[in-house]
């Protein structure tokens, strides 16, 4: 499948800036956004201290986790960063600095919405640089046996995610959300506040630890009959004339739900804040059952010491037989000259300006293997060079409108070498990349052959385009 998902790093026009009150600190703090260079990523920065230290936002400088996730590093911490960063994620900015004066990020109305309002005001700018996307190969699984969380990524060729709630609540019941895609998130994920039970609502305020809360920027779950005195407490806590309870949904009048499923939603955003810790966009299907932010700073650990053990293995594509081909085999016979037994291309899953991927399932039936290695048959290397070249013939072509006058033709092959033998049952996945812009007809690719995540062939082609006589 083509990549749907952003291909180059972006980042903001230019500065922006927000303010509000931190929800547990209380602080009334300013924040600004700026614009920052290619390979950035996301930082921010405590004007207010001396030498203003900066903190990336990494998991590895996660410190607390308890009604939030805060980060400290050079002596700079800060709090409540998970609605920023799923609001950045969403909106697919790779590289700000934020500049806030405070200890705590502002609690805003306890969704992302804000801040997405405050990215489209300022506007997104398209930086000259790839953005990498780091390709889950395999299942990682993350189980906390006590408070029964379980996630798990699964490889897929974009970021989603599922994740489902149960707080053995008579109000909440279970619940479940997802997100198909990124494109998605301003419209159905980033409006959802953050929620709270009234049990732990009345521990937060009797203990003094949501200085900035405001009965507007959380959704209050009343989990058990309230007598009018208690509601009245809580009216002056607020500073309200009166409170009541939603009785169909159980819930403070002080909000409406913007969807039925809100909590779920509003669990599921603070995943996508959590994992952009991880530091590498992720293509991968994350489901989760009963997240937190403990559980979901932990499996972006995991997955990131996955991705530095396996960074090689990024640019492995992703084959999803589910998704329909660019080029089926009817259209790969229209643009290519090639036929059995010698057409070694099935269909091409994914292709752009400067790549193309390609399939080619390997079975016993093919003639090769009647007379190479017939007892323990192995793909001749010099045929899944043939196949990366077929491939690369469409990548060649594709910007011609009527490639079918054309034919691709070898010049050179260097720096091949074959890694791992290929034998009938394998999927070959075929990857073929421009290294650097067609001139004059000539085209310069690096191959490369996968069978699963691993390497079976790579190397450096050059082919010239040629029109056909007659």
């Amino acid at each position: 499948m083509m990549d749907t998902q952003q291909q180059n790093q972006q980042t903001l026009k230019g500065p922006v800036t927000i303010s509000g009150v931190g929800l547990h600190t209380g602080a009334h703090v300013n924040m600004t956004l700026k614009p920052a260079m290619p390979g950035f990523g996301i930082k921010f920065q405590r004007i207010d201290l001396p030498d203003q230290p900066i903190v990336k936002a990494d998991v590895d400088y996660v410190v607390d986790t308890a009604r939030g996730t805060t980060l400290e590093h050079n002596g700079a911490r800060v709090s409540t960063v998970e609605h920023i960063l799923a609001a950045l994620v969403g909106m697919g900015v790779d590289n700000v600095l934020i500049e806030i004066n405070g200890p705590e990020i502002p609690i805003m109305d306890g969704s992302s919405l804000p801040f997405i309002e405050l990215i489209e005001e300022v506007g997104i700018q398209e930086q000259e640089a790839k953005k990498i996307w780091y390709s889950i190969d395999t299942n990682i699984n993350y189980y906390d046996e006590v408070k029964k969380v379980e996630m798990v990524a699964l490889p897929a060729v974009d970021y989603r995610i599922t994740t489902l709630i149960d707080f053995n609540s008579p109000v909440l019941g279970t619940q479940h959300a997802n997100l198909k895609s990124l494109a998605d998130f301003k419209k159905d994920i980033a409006p959802c506040r953050t929620f709270v039970f009234l049990h732990e609502l009345e521990y937060l305020l009797a203990n003094n630890l949501i200085k900035g809360g405001d009965i507007n920027n959380a959704i209050v779950v009343v989990d058990r009959v309230m007598s009018q005195e208690e509601l009245n407490r809580l009216a002056k806590a607020f500073d309200r004339a009166e409170i009541a309870v939603h009785q169909r949904e159980g819930i403070l009048n002080n909000a409406q739900l913007h969807f039925p499923n809100e909590p779920a939603r509003h669990k599921l955003l603070d995943i996508v804040g959590d994992l952009a810790l991880i530091g590498y966009p992720i293509k991968a299907h994350i489901i989760a059952n009963r997240p937190g932010h403990a559980s979901n700073v932990e499996f972006a650990r995991k997955i990131k010491a996955y991705i530095k053990k396996n960074k090689h293995n990024r640019d492995v594509p992703i084959y999803d037989p589910n998704q329909p081909a660019i080029y089926d085999i009817n259209r790969i016979v229209k643009t290519m000259p090639h036929r059995y037994p010698m057409l070694l291309v099935d269909k091409i899953i994914e292709l752009s300006d400067t790549q193309v991927v390609g399939i080619k399932n390997v079975t016993f039936n093919e003639q090769i293997f009647q007379g190479h290695f017939p007892n323990n048959p192995v793909m001749p290397g010099v045929l899944i060079c043939e196949a990366l070249a077929q491939v690369g013939g469409i990548l060649a072509l594709n910007p011609k409108p009527d490639p079918e006058n054309y034919d691709t033709y070898f010049l050179k092959i260097d720096n091949c070498k074959f890694k791992q033998k290929v034998i009938p049952g394998d999927t070959m996945v075929l990857k073929m990349e421009l290294l650097s812009p067609i001139r004059r007809g000539l085209v310069e690719m690096r191959g490369t052959a996968f069978v699963g995540n691993k390497v079976a062939a790579e190397a450096d082609m050059v082919a010239q385009i040629v029109k056909r006589e007659g």
